[in-house]
């Protein structure tokens, strides 16, 4: 049995793990690199084993850097099964036709613009290939063993997150892989706690987190606060945000502090044609979360929900204060980035940085306090508020993580930490070390291990 590590190993996105047993390859996530044009430029390297040879994909959850690069898997003959649970299809399928759709665009205007090096800009992958993407997608049941192989199965258990995202659960030669993805928190307003494995030879641990611990502050207060100072200086509170879960999560706070009375009556608005229809998603996938129906629709009611670019523009030059989530949530693409042009230079707005921000990216660059930002190859210097309100992450904290490897009995042969910053995986491997005394290894992307 071989892994190799082709992406997410010593960095936060672009996850791809390959397992090889017995002639079958299954390739876990694939995912797109996200952050600094040296990541981002991995994406157009083909894969080092031929994807004509792959015969599974297994995805944990439906966020871009985990699902990203499948066009380009399939472009370069790709034609086995992906598998992933219900909710992971349906949010697959709008980030993966919606990434394709961002590209398509920012080419054409780089190339009108002519701001790219690049003549002609061209997309990574177009809406035709996104599309080219959906027959292999078959959908399988959380809890419920899968035979890959006459001696492979796999089974996909609830990590929190995003809406349908599992760890995974592979069973071959003997002995049990078991893949985190990525985790939840166990306090999400929105999502239950991950479920922990209970067994377990070999961990494939993400690490995002690994060297941080959430504040114990309410993030809901963090949240009152901005919005009424901004406000009351006559300002608009832009939130980027990843569309799917986070949009929603964020959504749900802002309806709460609406309904006790806590924030002013102006403007909520959210614009993100991909988060208003995860909303539907919510809707349709009730066992998954723990947001009510009757919730659901009231705190829908309290958003203006813009959907087509026009309303974008409206919006973006309407002078009144407002509070707008807009993808994305790095601040890599999307809408958001009209916000920002129009009022990241001005001192009364604030912009509010709500998730994990990968090395190299704008919301990176934002919270590390950079004095001007690039945006479609024109400098904005940066003069508006920046609050990053690290409570509304999705993903698990440092104690998290150490907590979901509690229950595995006996004890792993061995973890590796992957999806992680430098700092954060050598965190975290000197607390599993401590705490659990299970050897930790930290791939780089290309190593490959062989066990007997």
């Amino acid at each position: 049995m071989k892994i190799q590590f082709f992406g997410a190993a010593g960095t936060v996105t672009g996850s791809k793990t390959l397992v090889e047993s017995n002639g079958i390859r299954i390739l876990i996530d694939c995912g797109l690199f996200q952050g600094n044009k040296e990541t981002r430029q991995l994406n157009w390297q083909p894969l080092e084993v031929l994807p004509s040879t792959i015969d599974y994909v297994l995805l944990t959850h439906g966020h871009l850097d985990h699902c990203g690069w499948l066009p380009r898997l399939v472009m370069q003959g790709f034609e086995g099964k992906i598998y992933c649970t219900g909710p992971t299809k349906s949010i697959s399928k709008l980030i993966l036709l919606d990434s394709a759709k961002i590209q398509e665009e920012e080419a054409e205007k780089a190339n009108r613009e002519q701001y790219s090096k690049h003549i002609p800009a061209k997309p990574l992958y177009t809406v035709e290939d996104a599309e080219k993407v959906l027959p292999y997608f078959r959908v399988i049941q959380k809890d419920e063993e899968v035979n890959l192989d006459a001696e492979i199965s796999a089974r996909f258990f609830y990590a929190g997150h995003i809406l349908g995202a599992c760890s995974i659960e592979l069973s071959l030669e003997g002995k049990t892989l078991v893949f985190s993805g990525d985790l939840g928190r166990d306090n999400d307003d929105l999502l239950y706690a991950p479920i922990k494995p209970k067994k377990g030879n070999y961990i494939f641990l993400e690490s995002t987190y690994g060297n941080r611990l959430h504040p114990e502050n309410d993030p809901m207060e963090d949240l009152e606060e901005c919005i009424n100072e901004t406000i009351s200086r006559g300002g608009n509170v832009i939130i980027p945000s990843f569309a799917v879960e986070r949009a929603q999560a964020i959504m749900y706070l802002i309806w709460k502090l609406k309904l006790e009375g806590r924030i002013p009556e102006v403007p909520y608005i959210i614009d993100t044609p991909m988060g208003i229809k995860v909303i539907d998603l919510f809707v349709d996938n009730k066992k998954w979360h723990k947001l009510k129906l009757d919730e659901c629709e009231a705190m829908c009611n309290l958003f203006q929900l813009v959907t087509d670019f026009e309303e974008t523009m409206n919006t973006v030059y309407d002078e009144q204060p407002k509070v707008v989530i807009a993808a994305s949530g790095m601040v890599t693409g999307g809408r958001v980035l009209s916000y920002l042009e129009k009022h990241i230079s001005e001192e009364k707005n604030t912009i509010v940085i709500v998730g994990y921000q990968a090395e190299g990216t704008r919301g990176r660059k934002l919270i590390d306090g950079e004095k001007e930002i690039k945006i479609y190859g024109r400098y904005y210097p940066v003069k508006a508020q920046i609050q990053e309100i690290e409570g509304l992450s999705a993903h698990g904290d440092q104690e998290d993580l150490l907590q979901w490897l509690s229950e595995i009995e006996p004890k792993p042969t061995q973890i590796f930490l992957n999806h992680g910053e430098k700092d954060a995986l050598i965190a975290l491997k000197n607390k599993i070390e401590e705490r659990y005394d299970i050897a930790c290894e930290i791939p780089y992307i290309g190593k490959e291990f062989v066990f007997n």
